[in-house]
């Protein structure tokens, strides 16, 4: 493929950590990047707005469009790739990046955080994917790409955070579904997940200090990311891609760049043996 040069790639939860290294990663091709997220004045503790990305995306020679998004709101996500589509003339790619993550039991989940949860991961996939897909048909190489995990259906998954699990497993779904719903008008859904914790701040919250020094970066998702858009949307659809089996495959053969510690034995994450 050509590269993602003048491309349009949509990505949802882009003001930091892995969404905004695959918008800045997408950028470095010369891509129209839209920028969401519901950040857009900075925060105390977190880094990143989408105005900041966006100013990031364009450095990186790329064309931006910032927009906040709330994406548990159907009508402003309707709104925010209507408006995509008009300021780029179409869009050629959705990554269904945002995510809520809480690693609590059944008894431990308050109602507004399972909510949360479905509604981030699982409802915003499918709302974000569905307003897309019109777009995407008149795409010349259109590809839906859901950072969820391989759908691994065991009780080790689900013991110990049922409500995430199925959460992220509900991405999962969209992805298998959909992928061969729209295999025969050549729209690609796939999903990638990372081989090892990957040093965000999900990553810092909600495990220990130790964990985040045994993690990588966020490049080799972006990098894994890149690489699986550019592939023919006809012949890479309906897979569940690990990160460093995709850069394999390209021919990457040095992760230790990608490694928080150089040299440190990773961490695997989870839903992965």
């Amino acid at each position: 493929m050509a590269g993602l040069k003048g491309k349009t790639v949509f990505i949802t939860g882009s003001s930091r950590g892995i969404g905004r290294e695959i918008a800045l990663r997408c950028a470095r091709d010369g891509a129209n990047v839209v920028v969401t997220g519901k950040t857009v004045e900075p925060h105390p503790r977190l880094a990143g707005t989408v105005h900041s990305v966006a100013a990031e995306v364009e450095a990186a020679g790329g064309r931006a469009l910032a927009i906040q998004l709330d994406v548990r709101d159907a009508e402003a996500i309707a709104a925010a790739i209507r408006r995509a589509a008009d300021t780029f003339q179409g869009i050629d790619a959705l990554v269904n990046n945002a995510s809520a993550i809480a690693l609590s039991g059944t008894l431990e989940t308050p109602v507004k955080r399972f909510d949360l949860m479905l509604a981030v991961n699982l409802r915003a996939t499918f709302l974000c994917s569905q307003a897309c897909i019109p777009y995407l048909k008149r795409a010349a190489n259109p590809h839906i790409l859901n950072l969820a995990p391989p759908l691994r259906i065991h009780p080790r998954w689900f013991r110990d955070h049922t409500a995430y699990t199925m959460a992220k497993y509900g991405m999962s779904m969209c992805t298998l579904g959909m992928a061969e719903e729209f295999r025969e008008e050549g729209i690609a859904v796939n999903s990638l997940w990372p081989r090892t914790t990957i040093a965000t701040a999900a990553i810092e919250v909600n495990f220990p200090e130790a964990i985040l020094k045994a993690s990588r970066t966020p490049a080799i998702v972006a990098d894994a990311a890149h690489a699986i858009l550019n592939r023919s949307s006809r012949g890479a659809t309906g897979n569940f891609y690990i990160d460093e089996t995709v850069l394999r495959e390209e021919g990457v053969t040095d992760f230790e760049r990608y490694a928080v510690t150089p040299g440190a034995k990773l961490y695997t994450d989870l839903f992965l043996d």
